[in-house]
């Protein structure tokens, strides 16, 4: 039976930090993938949006049969914690390759490496967070307590992130006597992806090992049934064929290409459209952890103040009516030269209040899945966590897919020269990319 009303903080911060491993391999996935393999490694940019289409693809089949699969598990460490445990060592591990490519292979060459890597992680990585996340639905059926719950997992998954990158840009995408820009040093990513690797490994870990005494309290499965394909798809079906849940669901894939487009252009943004340095980007980057903690306080207000649906409907536009501001400014002659002191501190603060409002819709949105489950269970008579949070697992590694294939398509149309430094590449090309930029996040 699943624990009634509030849960302890020590448990809401072990359930918390199992998203550090999402928000770390997301945000390399994001922000650095795109300039690692097209700027370093000389892989065309469609090439690289190609791959994580693919591999998306791929994502819409695997992720509710794993999430299935959870809701389905028979053993002595309960539905979740198997896929858990079993996910933390190959995720680490296929992480680390993926910013190690073969020395022999170079530019477009490298095209079916990271297309392979790519679903490996993005499968593995669904291994453990579904199971992990649908504990959230389990752990109370306390309709604010689940928002405070999910504000902790967003929280860290923000913040690991962010705090991978800023170490990152601050002290190992560092430029070098021979590398003037940090974010060209290709030595600098391989040792990235080890510190990337052992964090991941380590943040599931600590997740399944601090969750791991719920066990006896969580839901159990149905009883055993010979496996079906087609009975495992029906109930899938069944279980995704509700009203509310694809309204759900649609917004937040479109919300995730969106916030994919931003990310996979944000260092393109920052380099060569602002000229900010890598300090100034690691200062950026570090200012995503206030956010995360200002979203901490905000979501649970806002859920309690004026409801799930309506709070994430009413931040959500104001967030995203934000994110291109800056840029559309700039292209209206707006904002301040990139040589004018007072632009960073403008960008930053812009930065610091839209992603606040981001991760509040996001967690927001997530929480009400937890609702949706018992809407979902009446009609079915079945508990289907792991099928509706597989779904959401997919609209946010639809970022990757559609964010970095929007991003990848943005500096094609605005021919932008591959492999080239900030300052060497033509006025007219970091035009044409805010050109394409601004409009395209808004619509989406």
């Amino acid at each position: 039976m699943a624990a009634k009303g509030s849960v302890s903080l020590g448990t809401k911060i072990a359930y918390g930090f199992g998203s550090a491993a999402y928000g770390i391999k997301d945000n390399g996935f994001n922000y650095f993938l795109l300039i690692f393999y097209s700027q370093v490694m000389g892989v065309d940019a469609p090439l690289v949006g190609l791959a994580l289409l693919l591999a998306m693809l791929f994502d819409s089949l695997s992720d509710p049969i794993i999430g299935y699969l959870s809701d389905n598990t028979h053993s002595r460490f309960g539905r979740r914690h198997p896929w858990m445990y079993s996910a933390a060592l190959p995720i680490a591990i296929t992480y680390y390759l993926l910013w190690t490519p073969p020395q022999n292979l170079s530019g477009n060459e490298l095209f079916p490496y990271i297309l392979i890597l790519s679903i490996l992680i993005r499968t593995l990585i669904t291994l453990y967070e579904v199971p992990s996340s649908s504990l959230v639905a389990e752990l109370t059926d306390n309709y604010d307590e689940r928002t405070s719950i999910m504000s902790f997992r967003y929280f860290f998954g923000w913040a690991s992130g962010t705090l991978m990158a800023t170490l990152a840009l601050a002290m190992i995408l560092v430029p070098t006597e021979t590398i003037s820009n940090g974010l060209m040093n290709k030595d600098g990513y391989g040792t990235y992806g080890a510190v990337a690797a052992l964090l991941i490994f380590i943040s599931i870990m600590v997740s399944s090992l601090g969750t791991h005494k719920h066990i006896p309290n969580l839901k159990s499965p149905p009883p055993k049934a010979p496996m079906k394909i087609k009975r495992l798809f029906r109930e899938i079906f069944e279980t995704l064929a509700n009203r509310s849940f694809f309204a759900l669901f649609l917004a937040a894939l479109l919300g995730a290409a969106g916030t994919g487009l931003s990310a996979g252009l944000a260092y393109y943004i920052s380099s060569f459209y602002w000229g900010f340095n890598t300090d100034q980007m690691a200062i950026i980057a570090l200012s995503v952890v206030i956010s995360a903690i200002l979203a901490l306080v905000i979501a649970p207000f806002v859920s309690r103040k004026l409801g799930k649906r309506k709070g994430a409907i009413t931040i959500g536009l104001i967030a995203f009516s934000i994110a291109p501001l800056p840029v559309a400014l700039r292209l209206f002659g707006l904002m301040p030269a990139n040589d004018d002191p007072i632009l960073f501190p403008i960008v930053l603060i812009v930065t610091v209040i839209d992603l606040a409002f981001i991760i509040t819709t996001q967690t927001l949105m997530s929480a009400m899945i937890a609702d949706l489950v018992e809407e979902s269970e009446i009609k079915t008579a079945r508990r289907s966590e792991g099928v509706f949070f597989a779904a959401i697992t997919f609209s946010r590694k639809a970022v990757q897919g559609f964010g970095v294939l929007g991003a990848s398509l943005a500096l094609s149309l605005a021919e932008f020269p591959k492999g080239v430094a900030p300052g060497e590449v033509p006025a007219e090309a970091v035009y044409k990319l805010g050109v394409y930029y601004a409009p395209s996040l808004f619509i989406i």
